[in-house]
């Protein structure tokens, strides 16, 4: 079965006010429009899907999904959340717990008499939340997962250079350089450094602020201060521009101190990033499809007005340095990308056919689905024929597949992303 969807973009004030309108040829609303929620989350549900998935789990889902959550004790639910974003400003530093790590802080704070709506409960559901995201903008900006100590301390004894040369020193900085070279390990001393960042207090404000002073003095050494032209800056400056841009929109905030931990990145179009349990991470600014689990739970760090539980937080984290996380796609056929983490939750198919779509020539995809599918048209006119019907997409129409719909034939020309439960 084809059922056309839609939603209405929350309106965060992060959002863009106009990229997820063009991209999906729609009329702006007038607001910010951050996230367009496609699935069936109680959050912001697709119109009608979550009352009918609850009214009839084995046709809306399918065998398969219903089974595993029944052998799990739980609710039949959809297993991912599909989503369209567009940050014109920073999103909150967080990170998101394990299976193990959802589970006992949900039956913990019920256990507690938490209410699930409350503004400091940061368990909202028992599941687990690794997402990932597909870069549609020309450029994405992201943080994500810690870096090595060689790494920042290269940074940091640049930022001390570039204050002494100046003649305005910057003892915080050195005294932070020196505590995070202090510890025996990389895990403990990033451990060590978030924990003492995130509880704050004088040292901690005027670390922040000497971070600031020095990686404005780095970016004036290299001309490079005025931003005019950020798309095109060495990304050996990054970490020194996210200093600047982050203090700009949360000024005095510690989360300024652990981006120069962190590895910034930027994608180009088409590139992916995944972001498993415990990986710390915000995006910065950019349009994208992001896929995850269906889950809300969050553990923030910085950059927002919502609770910061450091404690949990930290116990959260996965404090190894990695490098940045991007996620490289399968080819499965001409004009078939798939981009598939390690987790059984959810996996994005990218479909290009016809020229205009950089697809070489692929007028054609099949995709075998075994759970339920949702599938949104980016550019073009295309049609997608399944086992029991067909449905034809143009830019900006979304559609939920039912798992019966079994082999999938995509016709047309145009860009379609296809949302559904791993096929590994």
């Amino acid at each position: 079965m084809f059922v056309r969807i839609d939603n209405t973009p929350r309106d965060y004030a992060w959002g863009s006010e106009t990229a997820i309108a063009r991209l999906l040829g729609r009329a702006p609303s007038g607001r910010p429009e951050a996230e367009l929620w496609l699935g069936a989350h109680p959050g912001s549900p697709a119109a009608d899907l979550a009352a009918w998935i609850a009214a009839d789990p084995s046709a809306a889902l399918g065998p398969a999904v219903v089974a595993a959550d029944q052998s799990a004790g739980r609710a039949p639910h959809l297993p991912f959340l599909l989503k369209v974003l567009a940050a014109a400003a920073p999103l909150s530093l967080q990170a998101h717990p394990s299976p193990e790590q959802a589970a006992e802080g949900f039956a913990r704070e019920n256990a507690a008499g938490v209410p699930v709506d409350a503004a400091h409960r940061n368990y909202k559901d028992p599941f687990h939340k690794p997402e990932m995201i597909y870069a549609l903008s020309e450029t994405f900006d992201a943080l994500c997962g810690f870096r090595g100590r060689p790494q920042i301390a290269s940074d940091l004894v640049r930022m001390v250079k570039a204050g002494a040369d100046a003649g305005a020193p910057v003892p915080a900085v050195s005294a932070f350089a020196a505590r995070l070279a202090a510890a025996s390990d990389d895990g403990a001393a990033l451990r060590d450094a978030v924990t003492w960042a995130l509880t704050g207090g004088p040292e901690v404000d005027a670390l922040v602020a000497e971070t600031l002073r020095a990686a404005r003095l780095v970016l004036a050494e290299c001309g490079a201060d005025d931003f005019e032209n950020a798309g095109a800056l060495d990304p050996v400056l990054l970490h020194f521009e996210s200093v600047v841009s982050l203090h700009d929109a949360y000024p005095g905030d510690a989360g300024v101190v652990i981006s120069l931990l962190l590895n910034r990145v930027r994608l180009r179009r088409g590139q992916a990033l995944y972001l498993p349990a415990g990986n710390i991470h915000m995006y910065l600014a950019g349009l994208g499809v992001e896929l995850m689990a269906a889950s809300d739970n969050v553990l923030r760090g910085g950059f927002t007005p919502k609770h910061i539980d450091v404690p949990e937080l930290v116990e959260v984290l996965d404090f190894t340095p990695l490098p940045a996380p991007l996620l490289e796609p399968i080819e499965e056929a001409p004009g078939v990308e798939v981009f598939r983490p390690d987790v059984p939750d959810f996996e994005l198919v990218r479909v290009a056919l016809g020229a205009d779509a950089g697809a070489d020539g692929a007028d054609s995809a099949d995709i075998r689905i075994t759970a339920p599918a949702i599938a949104v048209a980016t550019s073009g006119s295309l049609e997608i024929a399944g086992a029991t019907g067909s449905l034809g997409l143009v830019r900006g129409q979304i559609a939920y597949v039912t798992a019966d719909e079994g082999e999938l034939r995509v016709t047309g020309g145009g860009e379609l992303f296809l949302a559904t439960r791993s096929r590994a």
